[in-house]
Formats: structure tokens, C-alpha cells, sequence
């Protein structure tokens, strides 16, 4: 009898793998493997696992000939070549709700960051300055705060942003008025929501349509006291209009957690701003989003495999 082989090639929680072994398959673990070490490991697999890393492309899918099903413990596909896999009927899935709330409570955690100067006081005091007149920030009870994308993000975000006692608008192609009435939300043009927000956050997949979709002519729409939050994609925001915005005071600050190029290379302008706060592209790095993404992805392969 055969046994069926998954490849997971990201780390994965261990409630994940326990179900994939529950099923009768044989896993084979390997950390973020580069291109040829996947096609390598790739030959005799039915599924591959995956997070935002490694690639797969079509070399390592035309050199998978047992492959049945792509899972990507996430939400993002773009690590994945979709076309290749339709024209192998390969199916490929992924786990959507799973990081939702870790990914809201972030932008919760990085509003509050720039708008009390959280990292900039922690630096000031481990160098030994008592900075307690740079540190004067603002409250975010009564502000406005823009949801660009209501998906189930977005959504989070706006629950939590109405908890805080904040005004919220919406701004989505595919408006959502019953979800927005549970939230307190309004749904508003993308300029208007540029021009009116305390705080604008953007929660849109990265497509054709919303490459830059924050650049120049928009971040110039945006109040000087207005903060803005990325933890999307990087591309979403041209990044040289957000330098240029940052040093010419356009805006007040940001919050980022994803970034055009990642890692953020060493010395990178953004790296400068004391009104930024920067990190690593964590939205999804909590024990608990890791667990149920995790889980969701290995069920649903254990699903399609069985069948």
C-alpha cells in the first residue's frame, strides 16, 4: 500500500502535524528549503505545506508529478503560482480567518506605539535619556480611524476601534452595510476617508488595482496629525512617497509591519523616522493564529487527500 507523503515546508504547529499523522500520511518537515532543495523534496509528495515562504513555483510544481494539493498556512497566496497549479488541477488552500484577530490586535498594538511614542521612549530611556517632553503623544478616544478593506480583518480592527470609543469609516469596492452597522462604520469614498481619519489602516490584498494604491497624491489627502498603519502587504504603499510624506511632515507617523522589500534592508530610510514604529511582518506570529492555521490547512488536505 501506498503510503501518501506531505511535505511541510514552513514551521508548523504541532496540532497540525499530529492531524496529518492521525490520517495515515507520512511527513516529511524541512524548514523553508530554497528552490532546488524543494524541487528535490518535492518528487514524490501529494501536498506541500507552506507559509508566507519558500515560493512555489511552476519549476517545483512541473517537478512534483504525485502533487494534488497546495497548503499555505495563511491568508496571502502570492508566494504560490496559481496558474501553474489550475493547469495541473492541483488544488491549493489556505486558512483566511486564522490570523485575523492576532493581525487586528497588532494594528491596535502599533496605533497606540505611534500615537504614545512607545518605541522611541524605549530607546530614549535604554540610552539613558529621560525624554518625558519629546514623549507627548494623543488619545485615541473621540479620533476618527479609516478601515481601507472590510474584510474579516478590517472587520476586527473596527470592532476593537469602536471599543476604544473611535469614529469609524469604512472604505471597501464590496461595501458590507450590515457588518458595518455592528461596528459603528461608515462607508465613505477612499478620499473622503483619507482626508477625515486620525488614523487610517489598510487591509487589502495586494492586486493589480491596490499596487501604490497609497502614494503620493493620496498620503498629500491625509491630516498632519494623521498616523497610518500597513499591516497588508508592503506594496500596497509606495514606500519613497511614504519617506518623502514622513520627512516633509505630511503626516504625523506609522505603523508598519510589512514592507516592499523584506527583510527591511539595513540603514533603510524608514529606519530613520523616530515617529516610526517598525516590525518584522508579525500580524500572523501568535501562538494562537499559528495553531489555527495550522489546523485548518491540515484538515483541509487531510479532506481532499482521503477523498
Amino acid at each position: 500500500m501506498n503510503v501518501v507523503k506531505v511535505l511541510v515546508a514552513a514551521p508548523l504547529h504541532e496540532k497540525a502535524i499530529e492531524v496529518l499523522k492521525n490520517a495515515g500520511f507520512e511527513v516529511v518537515c524541512e524548514e523553508y528549503p530554497d528552490e532546488d532543495k524543494l524541487i528535490e523534496l518535492a518528487k514524490d509528495v501529494e501536498a506541500i505545506i507552506v507559509r508566507s515562504k519558500p515560493k512555489v513555483t511552476r519549476k517545483v510544481i512541473e517537478a512534483a508529478p504525485k502533487l494534488k494539493v497546495i497548503g499555505r498556512a495563511g491568508v496571502g497566496l502570492d508566494n504560490i503560482d496559481l496558474d501553474a497549479a489550475k493547469e495541473r488541477g492541483i488544488k491549493v488552500v489556505n486558512s483566511p480567518g486564522a490570523s485575523s484577530r492576532s493581525v487586528a490586535e497588532l494594528v491596535v498594538a502599533l496605533m497606540f506605539a505611534v500615537a504614545r511614542k512607545i518605541a522611541f521612549a524605549d530607546r530614549k530611556m535604554r540610552g539613558g535619556v529621560w525624554a518625558k517632553k519629546q514623549c507627548m503623544g494623543i488619545e485615541l478616544e473621540g479620533k476618527t480611524i479609516g478601515v481601507v478593506g472590510f474584510g474579516r480583518i478590517g472587520y476586527n480592527v473596527a470592532k476593537l476601534a469602536k471599543a476604544l470609543g473611535m469614529n469609524v469609516l469604512l472604505y471597501d469596492p464590496y461595501p458590507d452595510e450590515e457588518r458595518a452597522k455592528e461596528v459603528g462604520g461608515k462607508f465613505v469614498s477612499l478620499e473622503e476617508l483619507l482626508k477625515e481619519s486620525d488614523v487610517v489602516t489598510l487591509h487589502v490584498p495586494l492586486i493589480d488595482a491596490t499596487y501604490h494604491m497609497i502614494n503620493e497624491e493620496r498620503l498629500k489627502l491625509m491630516k498632519p496629525t494623521a498616523i497610518l498603519i500597513n499591516a497588508a502587504r508592503g506594496a500596497v504603499i509606495d514606500t519613497e512617497a511614504l519617506v518623502k510624506a514622513l520627512g516633509e511632515g505630511w503626516i504625523a507617523g506609522a505603523g508598519l509591519d510589512v514592507f516592499e522589500e523584506e527583510p527591511l534592508p539595513e540603514g533603510h530610510p524608514l529606519t530613520k523616522f523616530d515617529n516610526v514604529v517598525l516590525t518584522p511582518h508579525i500580524g500572523a506570529s501568535t501562538v494562537e493564529a499559528q495553531m489555527r492555521a495550522g489546523v485548518q490547512v491540515a484538515e483541509q488536505i487531510v479532506e481532499i487527500l482521503k477523498k
